[in-house]
């Protein structure tokens, strides 16, 4: 994240200079408000996902199973010593179980965007300065993009050939304004998973109850999710 935010627009970035010579390399204090925004204004929105994420898990046994095969094999029964990077990048199904939770149940169902030219969009054509807000989850349940979408699936994600269609998965954004955290978000939330199930059964208080969520003008909140901890043996 941070080296991603250092080289923007250098010549050390991939991606090139690809929005107009206006764009320039961001200055120290640029850098160190876009980091701070990252950690802190994802802090509640990673809490919200590890409780759909909870949620999930607790209604997909086999999914759960696999998980804890996974976490099981990697840590060997050890309870509290530190996850390494190599831990990380081989808890590889509790990565596509947050990337599918994100998918069924975003908890950014939607973002505005602005065309800063006139467009045809949809057979219609828009001035400039038209903003847009972009429904997340419609385009995340679209059957033009996703098989059976309405599937918790996260094993579609474990397919080496497979790829989202452009813009078909935008729990982050797209484009220049993705959010600069998404990567930190991930880590963040495979290692809560991680820490949390590889020391405790977690199940659901009542597996009947829904779960109490709010909406907010970008967001969607858990506002009650009663679960047991029990350590595990």
């Amino acid at each position: 994240m941070l080296t991603s935010m250092i080289i923007k627009n250098t010549p050390r970035d991939r991606d090139g200079n690809r929005y107009g010579e206006a764009m320039r390399p961001m200055i120290d204090s640029e850098i160190r408000a876009n980091l701070l925004d990252g950690i802190l204004n994802g802090t509640h929105k990673s809490a919200n996902m590890l409780s759909f994420i909870i949620y999930y898990i607790a209604h997909n046994p086999n999914v759960k199973k696999k998980m804890l095969k996974e976490i099981d094999s990697i840590f060997q029964g050890d309870k509290i010593r530190p996850i390494t990077k190599d831990d990380f990048y081989n808890l590889n199904y509790c990565e596509a179980i947050v990337k599918e939770v994100a998918r069924v149940f975003p908890v950014v169902h939607s973002f505005e965007r602005c065309i800063n030219k006139p467009d045809e969009i949809a057979g219609y054509q828009w001035p400039a300065d038209t903003s847009f807000l972009i429904n997340v989850k419609a385009i995340h349940n679209n059957e033009d993009y996703w098989e059976e979408p309405n599937k918790f699936n996260p094993d579609r994600w474990m397919n080496e050939s497979f790829e989202p269609k452009k813009n078909s998965y935008i729990v982050f954004g797209g484009g220049l304004r993705s959010c600069p955290g998404r990567k930190l978000a991930i880590v963040k939330l495979v290692c809560l998973m991680a820490l949390l199930f590889r020391k405790y059964e977690i199940d659901l208080v009542d597996m009947n109850s829904p779960i109490k969520t709010i909406s907010g003008d970008d967001a969607v909140a858990c506002v009650e999710l009663l679960v047991k901890f029990k350590p595990r043996n």
